[in-house]
């Protein structure tokens, strides 16, 4: 890939840290300057400022679009970049099968928000100066990218954590309580823990059976990873001979049902500062995979255990609790009325359904949770998802195989630009 000529920034002013227009000004600017980069800045006003910017501007003149914020940021410029694609190629996002076209233009991401979870993913550190220095080189990461539809309806694109049950309850409660800045989410992921909800529902899904590699690996996808570039390959093979699209529909579908305490799906590691190796360490950033991992009913103690092994070396799969799966796509369906519910218990929560909902650690069960998609909530809990390979492209190079590399590569990129 070349390196940028002219690039297309958005700056959210009202990012988690407050700083992105100082971030940007202080540290990026005067390197992308030194590189001879020509800017159009832009600076958001509002939500989906840069998502609807993107469907009017004339992109083809951009090398780059460069984004700087928080993961929320990154997801806007995202979805406008896609959905641009899209329309120019008339393809009709609502359908769920539809063959999606690539983003041959890059993002680059300038960290800058409460959670810069996809920076870290993909870069290996949340350092702004790093990340100008990726994008002036001009590094490239593909990138699998999740579809969510519900009832043939469009709903979100997700990079890093689709989570049901414990993740989508801690994002409900936590926006209600967005003056407690980021202390909100331990707040609520403590609240969320002593409730301890379960979740019935039926979850089907095809087993990603083209990448080579399973969750369970020990080995994570680093700077020019074989299975990601495996897959790349069998991608461009599929867009030669389109007979391989009609074998997805035929493929086995797997079914599970059962009580959930959480179900997250996941396109990288979602690793950051405090889960160093993420939800699945050895999940791929480009191989046209999700990792799908289903925590069913356990006792707290035991959700405890698996919630700690998150921030240690133990493999955090090695409950009987927990099931893990490479996949392609699933759908999920939640089981709406729990069975043997006496309508005494029917009455009672009409009664009582507002002192429920305030304090849900109470014996009644809430039938439903809130989907989490890269941190903002979706109304539907019945959803299907489909992982499309290498959709889109990053200023990035993946991790680094030691941290070390990543300071000699700052300095000797510095010094080439002087």
């Amino acid at each position: 890939e070349s390196r940028p000529k002219q690039l297309l920034v958005y700056i959210n002013p009202y990012g988690g840290k407050r700083q992105g227009k100082r971030i940007y000004e202080q540290k990026v600017a005067p390197l992308f300057s030194l590189a001879s980069i020509s800017t159009d800045v832009v600076i958001t006003e509002h939500a989906n400022h840069a998502k609807d910017n993107l469907y009017e501007v004339n992109i083809n003149k951009y090398d780059g679009v460069v984004c700087v914020g928080g993961d929320g940021m990154f997801s806007e410029v995202m979805h406008g970049l896609i959905g641009r694609m899209q329309k120019d190629s008339g393809i009709d996002q609502n359908n769920p099968k539809a063959p999606l076209v690539q983003c041959n233009i890059r993002i680059g991401i300038i960290p800058a928000g409460s959670t810069d979870c996809v920076c870290y993913s993909t870069v290996g550190i949340s350092d702004p100066v790093t990340s100008a220095l990726h994008i002036i080189v001009g590094d490239c990461q593909p990138l699998d990218v999740s579809s969510v539809h519900h009832n043939n309806t469009f709903l979100k694109y997700s990079v890093s954590l689709l989570g049901y049950g414990f993740y989508g309850d801690i994002l409900k409660d936590s926006e209600k309580k967005r003056w407690m800045g980021p202390m909100r989410y331990d707040y609520s992921g403590f609240k969320t823990f002593l409730s301890h909800h379960y979740y019935e529902g039926t979850i089907s899904f095809q087993p990603a059976k083209h990448t080579l590699g399973s969750p369970r690996d020990k080995e994570s996808c680093r700077t020019g990873c074989y299975i990601c570039k495996k897959s790349g390959q069998q991608l461009e093979e599929q867009h030669k001979g389109c007979g391989l699209k009609r074998e997805e529909d035929e493929e086995e579908w797997k079914v599970i049902k059962g009580k959930f305490l959480a179900i997250n799906a996941v396109n990288m590691s979602c690793a950051c500062p405090r889960s160093p190796k993420g939800l699945s360490p050895a999940a791929h950033l480009a191989d046209g995979s999700a990792d799908l991992i289903l925590v069913r009913k356990c006792s707290r103690f035991d959700f405890l255990r698996y919630l700690v092994r998150h921030m240690n070396q133990d493999d955090q799969f090695d409950f009987s609790f927990v099931d893990v799966y490479r996949v392609k796509s699933f759908q999920f369906t939640s089981k709406h009325s729990e069975d043997n519910e006496s309508s005494v218990m029917d009455i009672g929560k009409k009664r009582f359904g507002q002192f429920c909902r305030d304090h849900p650690a109470c014996c009644c069960h809430i039938a439903n949770s809130t989907w989490n998609c890269d941190g903002e909530t979706l109304d539907c809990s019945a959803i299907e998802v489909r992982v499309h390979c290498q959709l889109m492209k990053l200023f990035a190079r993946g991790i680094e195989e030691d941290r070390k590399d990543e300071a000699a590569y700052r300095r000797s990129s510095i010094e080439h630009l002087l």
